[in-house]
């Protein structure tokens, strides 16, 4: 079973669109083209982190129904403007604040915001996180898992390596 990571879709949030210069038209285009592109890359079966910063602007049932249309098994790491109503939602399998996966063999320390230390740093860990919508230069194996980085869709560690391996293996 793959495991995916993803953070800030911000479906519903108009001015997303234009603050990090989405390629969409209005909010219908942007929510329909990142409920695609999740379902493209993951399957019914896989596991999805998602670090936070879901929705913004819908309500809970048009987040419930977002929720529910995309594939896998759904974990939610808040993020900053993820609301009560979000965090309640019946679609997710969890929901935290923060999360520490071993996923072949690496070992990653997940959350909303890139972190300046995390545990494990001098042991080979890594620091997947959100919030910076590509705009922050990453330390050596941190890595914004946005979907403003990743084509507006969920990425696996092998995808991280094959794109940042060199800068992730000091």
């Amino acid at each position: 079973m793959p495991i995916f990571f993803t953070s800030d879709q911000h479906f519903g949030h108009a001015g997303a669109i234009s603050r990090f210069r989405r390629p969409f038209a209005g909010v219908a285009e942007m929510d329909a083209a990142m409920v695609a592109r999740w379902n493209e890359a993951v399957g019914p079966g896989d596991e999805v982190w998602h670090l936070g910063d879901f929705a913004l602007k819908h309500g809970p049932e048009r987040m419930a129904e977002i929720l529910g249309s995309l594939n896998g098994t759904k974990h939610l790491l808040c993020g900053n403007n993820d609301s009560a109503a979000t965090k309640r939602l019946p679609g997710w399998a969890s929901v935290g604040d923060y999360a520490e996966l071993m996923v072949d063999e690496t070992r990653l320390v997940l959350g909303h915001y890139a972190f300046r230390t995390w545990n494990g740093l001098y042991k080979g860990a890594w620091n997947l996180h959100g919030h910076s919508h590509g705009q922050l230069k990453g330390m050596t194996r941190q890595v914004d898992v946005g979907v403003d980085v990743w084509d507006f869709r969920p990425v696996t560690l092998a995808e991280i390596k094959a794109r940042f391996g060199k800068r992730l293996k000091k």
